[in-house]
């Protein structure tokens, strides 16, 4: 029966293990970083919408008095 743990006596079989927890801990930060400027353009975006939204509201509302 094998064990449900394996360590190996042989440290150096760790370091395939380590390499790719590492690369998937630099794409997820990399994703991370796109994913928080994306967003940021998104808010400037929505921002200057709400701004001319606002704008234009306020002009129908002088323009009504």
């Amino acid at each position: 029966m094998m064990e449900f743990l394996y360590f190996p006596d042989d440290k150096t079989e760790y370091i395939p293990g380590l390499i790719s927890i590492v690369i998937c801990i630099i794409v997820a930060y990399i994703a991370f970083r796109l994913i928080k400027k994306y967003s940021k353009k998104q808010e400037e975006k929505a921002k200057t919408f709400e701004q001319e939204v606002y704008r234009k509201m306020k002009e129908h509302e002088e323009d009504n008095k």
